[in-house]
């Protein structure tokens, strides 16, 4: 019995990328939860003007007659979000080579649901906000917050298949990569062309060393960290150096699993041996046997495959949980509540609640009917409507665009609270219409 139960625990590691993904952000999004309603009640009981100030305090960093000094929101906005998008780059590098989007076939449904989901809000918005100071925030609704939205599915246990959890988090994959376009091409201000071209010339090199073959994770970190800078000063957003600086990381390993299997299994032969040796050199022999072997264990394993494993987690329950403890910081008075009907607020609240599942529903079945995509015979059409419904869960995403979208204070707190209304509306139906029909199926 204790051999099988040890045989089941290193089986039970064997998991898929995907499948680890969705467990670490659905863990991840209970405790996303959690900071952002303590986020919203500090922010609105007597300790609220002294948290908001924390926040705008100014930290720097000083070489000389350099400096670089943010406030601590921008800290986490521009230094920690980079490390967000450095994961979500490397998921996606991940997912379009070896993964749920490596195929025509594995990628059809959920890009049409994603391109629904992105471009079906986006119009809504647009279409209540053509003039005014609000004609920036259409890539607000576009957003979807997939550890909230897999958190929820966690709620649910058992009742949800595997395969629609996977296919909402392919959905969140693809609209992230559609999310960075938007950040890039629209959200970005003057451009520093000096800087602009630094970064440029760091990113050849990161390619190069790609292209050279070079395994070395400390120097890609080390060029990352240039590319962040640089883009910072250029004027380019600064969380863009993650997603680009992950395209760049090696997806091969150093040793491939034949020379992996060969290697060790004349060190485990050598392993055996020296357990016959007297006390002293077969201790000092054991270590180095399994010193080698670890380092082979290592060396089967890609950079871009060891840096998702190290990162994913401090980004699951450290940096998104900080960014929404430091944005979600809303107060809710009269005077915002007031403005629930305003363009801004109804083309946030319609674009994520109507806006994402309509667009993700439409755009999927659309896409089985024509025969270019392919539903899982697993995944029925209510269920679909249901991912749908969680794919309007904006929350940290459509928090970081809308600071993007809007300087003015009061725009900004407007825009949050919609995407608040917005989010808790489309959870609450997400999570009922799954609950109805999770254990559902079709032929």
């Amino acid at each position: 019995m204790i051999q099988f139960l040890k045989e089941k625990r290193i089986f039970d590691k064997n998991k898929n990328p995907l499948v680890e993904f969705v467990r670490l952000e659905s863990f991840g999004g209970i405790v996303l939860m959690f900071f952002t309603i303590l986020a919203i009640g500090l922010t609105n009981s007597a300790f609220g003007e002294s948290f908001l100030s924390y926040w705008k305090q100014y930290f720097g960093i000083n070489f000389g007659d350099w400096e670089l000094n943010k406030t601590l929101l921008h800290w986490v906005n521009d230094g920690l979000m980079a490390v967000f998008f450095f994961v979500v780059g490397l998921e996606i590098k991940r997912e379009l080579l070896t993964g749920g989007l490596s195929s025509v076939k594995k990628a059809s449904l959920p890009i049409f649901a994603a391109i629904g989901g992105m471009l079906v809000p986006a119009l809504i918005y647009f279409g209540l906000n053509q003039t005014g100071s609000g004609t920036h925030g259409w890539g607000i609704p576009m957003a979807t917050d997939i550890a909230f939205a897999l958190g929820i599915l966690l709620l649910l246990g058992k009742r949800i298949p595997t395969s629609l959890k996977l296919l909402l988090t392919s959905i969140a994959i693809v609209d992230d990569i559609g999310a960075v376009i938007v950040i890039a091409l629209y959200y970005t201000s003057e451009i520093d062309w000096v800087y602009l071209l630094y970064g440029g010339g760091i990113y050849a090199v990161l390619w190069c060393l790609n292209l050279l073959k070079i395994r070395n994770i400390p120097v890609f970190l080390f060029l990352g960290v240039l590319l962040w800078f640089a883009l910072l000063k250029s004027g380019v957003h600064a969380t863009l150096a993650g997603i680009l600086l992950a395209f760049t990381i090696p997806a091969r390993a150093n040793r491939n699993v034949f020379e992996f299997i060969r290697s060790n299994t004349i060190l485990l032969k050598q392993l055996g041996t020296t357990l016959t040796k007297d006390k002293k050199s077969k201790e000092k022999n054991i270590q180095a046997s399994i010193t080698a072997i670890t380092a082979n264990c290592v060396e089967v394993i890609s950079p871009l495959q060891r840096l998702e494993h190290l990162f994913h987690p401090w980004v699951a329950y450290l940096i998104v949980p900080l960014f929404a403890f430091s944005n979600a910081g809303v107060i809710v008075n009269g005077d915002l509540m007031s403005k629930a009907f305003d363009p801004i607020s109804l083309g946030i609240i319609l674009g994520l609640f109507i806006g994402k599942p309509l667009g993700i529903f439409l755009f999927s079945y659309l896409g089985v009917r024509m025969g270019i995509a392919q539903k899982s015979q697993k995944i029925c059409w209510s269920q679909i409507i249901g991912i749908g419904f969680l794919g309007g869960i904006g929350f940290t995403m459509s928090f970081f665009v809308s600071q993007l979208a809007f300087s003015d204070s009061l725009i900004l707190n407007q825009a949050k609270i919609a995407v608040l209304i917005a989010s808790i509306m489309s959870g609450l139906i997400g999570f009922f219409i799954l609950k109805l029909f999770g254990n559902q199926s079709t032929k």
